[in-house]
């Protein structure tokens, strides 16, 4: 009998579940279309990643993102500064920590470096989670881009991947248990969040993407995307 209650408990909150997903659903599609025209009159060509800021309690996460955002935006047609280069710079004028290093003045950067924009990045999420019936690596981030010759914001983005999408969850409640136990283990011990990480870094930083980044000036797209010409 006990199991039978358990059961109608859960089949309740996996209805309540899906509404709140297609809810979500339903908003993402409804999404209006990105207004890019300070990203087209700027055009930057080269772009300096700031290492990510770390809202989540897994110390990995800066340096897991950092190490695997200039892949998309090389593909996308922008010159990225080389991150290990910039992180060294940082610590050799005494900032230690991602904190300090997001607090430097647009123009200082524009100085030292001499980049058109700068990527600010902030993880909302990143490690894996276990909970009763499910257990899944998540990274979330949220991304700014800003020009450094005018300061003025370009572009706006964010982006979650989880190791959960596509999970069969057949088996039964014994399944999903063991499935979420197994998962938990599997994940934990192998570091599954990184790969996540660059899942969600190709989500928030690949040209093409809806609402995504614009094509830069070595891709041959350049300047066919976004909604208007300018």
């Amino acid at each position: 009998m006990p199991l039978k209650v358990f059961n109608l408990r859960f089949s309740r909150a996996a209805v309540s579940a899906a509404v709140l997903a297609a809810t979500v659903t339903g908003c993402a599609n409804n999404r209006q279309p990105y207004d890019y025209t300070a990203f087209k009159q700027s055009r930057p060509a080269s772009i300096l990643v700031i290492p990510p800021l770390n809202n989540s309690p897994d110390v990995a996460a800066t340096y897991s993102m950092l190490s695997q955002v200039t892949l998309p935006l090389a593909e996308a047609g922008y010159y990225v500064f080389p991150v290990s280069l910039v992180d060294e710079t940082f610590r050799q004028n005494g900032l230690v920590n991602p904190a300090e290093m997001n607090e430097v003045k647009l123009q200082k950067l524009r100085e030292i470096f001499g980049a058109d924009a700068a990527l600010y990045i902030s993880i909302k999420h990143y490690g894996t989670t276990y909970v009763v019936l499910s257990s899944e690596s998540r990274v979330t981030a949220d991304a700014t881009l800003v020009d450094l010759r005018t300061e003025q914001v370009l572009w706006k983005g964010s982006a979650t991947a989880s190791s959960a999408e596509g999970r069969n969850s057949g088996g039964g409640l014994v399944g999903l248990l063991v499935q979420a136990v197994v998962s938990q283990i599997v994940e934990s011990s192998t570091n599954r969040s990184h790969p996540i990480a660059g899942v969600a870094s190709y989500r928030l930083l690949a040209a093409g993407m809806p609402n995504g980044m614009l094509y830069g000036p070595r891709s041959p797209k350049y300047k066919t995307d976004g909604n208007t010409q300018p």
